[in-house]
């Protein structure tokens, strides 16, 4: 009877030990989920959008605001950052299929994106759109001028509508702001509705020699990090770094450093 007592004993301690062991093994699942791929945050971006996210030149990196952004944000959260280079129309459908875990690509958390996303507190409150034409345009002093012209915006960003908006637009939509400035110039078309901190940093690198603003900016509709709408705790865990990030002075610095005059 002792020895039948002492092997329930030994075998209850064998599946308790198994049971704990199981419980550790699911948390560990459950961390490997935060992201894709265990220890690495793949982050996507459309990389011609300046100050924002761009190649360095006479290189492959990739710099930005973005990019120290997530930079810090993988730190904190203990993962490798992988920055993913890809077109605008393409980070919605990568996000979905598991591709990436984030998108950080100055997007503005629209009703047509939260069908498909789930997005980060806003990050960047400034900004909103404008209109930029060649340096030589007389006739369109601000964007309700558009009418009737040729207009030029990035394919799958806020500016679509707004330009399709405007009465008899013919609207052209180009892969990058890259595009859009070389046919501004080249007056393939006659102007263009862009971010507003985007088109200030073109011009500040040389671009107002043929380019300028006109009118006012629309009101900022704030920044966000896109998500996969079943990965809230990717994104919970974000805007916690977030909020760090703005309580202990380093999102100011990385602020400074891109869009301090």
């Amino acid at each position: 009877m002792f020895g039948m007592k002492k092997l329930g004993l030994i075998l209850c301690t064998a599946v308790l030990g198994v049971g704990l062991l199981a419980g550790c093994g699911s948390d560990t699942k459950k961390e490997a989920q935060l992201t894709q791929t265990p220890g690495v945050l793949k982050v996507g971006s459309e990389t011609t959008f300046p100050p924002f996210e761009f190649a360095e030149e006479n290189s492959n990196k990739y710099i930005g605001f973005d990019v120290d952004l997530s930079e810090e944000v993988a730190k904190r959260l203990g993962l490798k950052l992988e920055f993913v280079s890809m077109g605008f129309d393409a980070l919605i459908p990568a996000t979905q299929s598991g591709n990436i875990d984030m998108i950080a690509a100055g997007i503005n958390a629209t009703p047509e994106r939260e069908q498909a996303l789930s997005f980060s507190d806003p990050y960047f409150n400034e900004g909103g759109f404008i209109t930029i034409v060649r340096k030589d345009n007389t006739d369109i002093k601000k964007m309700d001028d558009l009418a009737n012209k040729r207009v030029g915006v990035q394919i799958g960003t806020v500016p679509v509508e707004m330009a399709k908006a405007i009465p008899g637009t013919d609207v052209k939509e180009l892969d990058s702001n890259s595009n859009i400035f070389m046919e501004l110039k080249a007056g393939t078309i006659d102007g263009a509705i862009l971010d507003q901190a985007v088109a200030m940093y073109y011009l500040k690198q040389g671009a107002d020699k043929d380019l300028k603003l006109v009118g006012e900016g629309t009101k900022a509709p704030g920044t966000v990090f896109g998500f996969n709408k079943s990965n809230t705790a990717l994104r919970d865990k974000v805007n916690g770094v977030l909020k760090e990030m703005r309580e202990d002075g380093t999102y100011q610095k990385i602020y400074d450093k891109w869009f301090a005059k």
